[in-house]
């Protein structure tokens, strides 16, 4: 297993956010849903925005952040369970929390500006963090840890790819939107918005966990 704990010199780029911060903060507003843009719950159409190939850069939206590696040096085998362990506050008293891995393809003929080819992505509704009989809404302001487990993969990202996280708080039309008011799962008569936050301090140290498969090189 490889933790890959942002923000670490040389580690992952979070958007050409300085290094030194200790927390991102993003809003997660109903009336602009992240787009699943690929994965294997693809939905096309003119009534769905960015779904069609290619698919516009998720991580340049402001409610997206993008946790990217260099250029790799070496191919890398993932396989296995990919574990978001994030600290996490909100405005909101509940709210959702999405996790991607992306491989990003660097440019080529056939894709000028690179591919961003999205393996598998998940949610995790906040209230559900611990148990799914026994919610817990969140107090606004106040950080609680958050394990977000993505459907087991395996993947090699050639040299000169580079492996991306994505993290927001909306995954459209592949799960539903969460209206952010802690009213019963399909109940709600109106939505809020959120401003939703990922911790990444000493004190609250939110990671991801890579399975690597050690080369036999």
């Amino acid at each position: 297993m490889f933790e890959i704990i942002p923000p670490e010199e040389g580690g992952f780029d979070t958007n050409n956010v300085p290094a030194f911060m200790d927390q991102w903060t993003h809003a997660r507003n109903n009336l602009r849903e992240v787009v699943a843009a690929g994965g294997w719950h693809q939905k096309e159409g003119p009534q769905w925005s960015n779904a069609k190939k290619p698919y516009k850069l998720l991580k340049e939206r402001p409610d997206v952040l993008a946790f990217e590696t260099d250029p790799l040096e070496d191919d890398i085998e993932v396989t296995g369970e990919v574990i978001a362990k994030l600290w996490i506050s909100s405005t909101a008293v509940d709210t959702d929390f999405t996790v991607k891995l992306v491989d990003v393809y660097p440019p080529s003929e056939d894709y000028p500006e690179g591919y961003h080819l999205n393996l598998v992505d998940t949610i995790r509704r906040a209230r559900y963090r611990d148990s799914w009989t026994d919610p817990e809404f969140l107090t606004p302001g106040q950080p609680v840890e958050i394990s977000i487990a993505l459907w087991p993969t395996a993947n090699v990202f050639k040299k000169g790819h580079r492996i991306r996280i994505d993290v927001s708080s909306s995954n459209f039309p592949r799960f539903d939107v969460n209206p952010n008011t802690g009213d019963e799962v399909g109940r709600h008569t109106k939505m809020v918005k959120a401003i939703n936050t990922v911790h990444t301090s000493s004190k609250f140290a939110s990671r991801v966990i890579v399975p690597i498969i050690p080369s036999e090189d």
